[in-house]
């Protein structure tokens, strides 16, 4: 089992990254993921080069989350599409520099009913498969998150647990406990369905009424027998704290706390 917490740093999403990094640390994260999104993040490509530099020399271990807002692989829209499919290309490249565990990739979403999800997700099948082309020879691992919610996944639960089935096996699963609660997606099922190819669990709460990325325990999600199913769950397998920006960063030392006395 990996005794290894990773804090998210969107709960200090805009403030400067290195102070972020520090005030995580001293809240008791293993690992951080960098969220290469808001303001820091404007000029993406001298970000990169600056935090290169800097990361490199920090005793510290990371998981890497590119943009996730505006950013759709599945979009209507082909620029979108090539755009994100750009900005995912440099977020990999800047994991195999820093050495990060994985990158996160959203699949995509479906922003309107009248759009056509079987073609969706044969978009993002082919996107994450030239995602996968690029990863491969560089080592980075990529999690596949299910995102959307209130109509906008371009997954049912059955079809996102075998949607890697003919992709690369360099991606796996990433499960986001928040996501699949507003979907009302069995977690616990997910768990066990994706355990073999599962690189990372998203560990947030909400009230079922919107994406809220509360603290464990704080909303309506069972976590009982979602512990029970991480506690199976081999030691690769990446457990990330993903709370809300303003959230009190004492709650994570909280939330690392209950995963070492419930699944650790």
């Amino acid at each position: 089992m990996n005794s290894e917490i990773c804090y998210s740093d969107l709960i200090l999403l805009t403030h400067p990254i290195e102070k972020n990094l520090q005030q995580l640390v001293e809240h008791g994260a293993d690992k951080i993921e960098l969220l290469m999104d808001g303001l820091e993040w404007d000029d993406m490509d001298g970000q990169i080069e600056k935090m290169k530099k800097i990361l490199r020399n920090e005793q510290l271990k990371y998981t890497v989350h590119p943009p996730a807002w505006d950013t759709n692989l599945t979009s209507e829209n082909r620029a979108i599409r090539q755009t994100s499919f750009e900005e995912y290309k440099k977020s990999i490249l800047f994991a195999h520099e820093i050495k990060a565990e994985h990158v996160v990739i959203h699949p995509g979403f479906c922003f309107s009913p009248i759009f056509d999800k079987v073609l969706a997700r044969k978009r993002a099948e082919e996107y994450i498969q030239q995602l996968c082309n690029i990863a491969k020879p560089l080592g980075v691992k990529l999690a596949i998150e299910n995102v959307g919610y209130k109509g906008t996944s371009i997954f049912t639960e059955e079809e996102f647990v075998v949607f890697l089935n003919d992709v690369d096996e360099i991606a796996g699963y990433l499960i986001d406990t928040g996501h699949a609660h507003l979907n009302q997606w069995n977690i616990p099922r997910m768990i066990r369905s994706t355990k073999s190819r599962l690189f990372g669990v998203h560990l947030h709460d909400n009230s079922g009424n919107g994406d809220e990325h509360l603290p464990i325990g704080e909303g309506t999600v069972d976590w009982e027998p979602i512990f029970a199913e991480m506690r199976e769950i081999h030691e690769s397998c990446q457990f990330i704290l993903e709370y809300a920006p303003g959230i009190d960063l004492k709650k994570l030392k909280d939330g690392k706390q209950l995963l070492m006395e419930n699944v650790l």
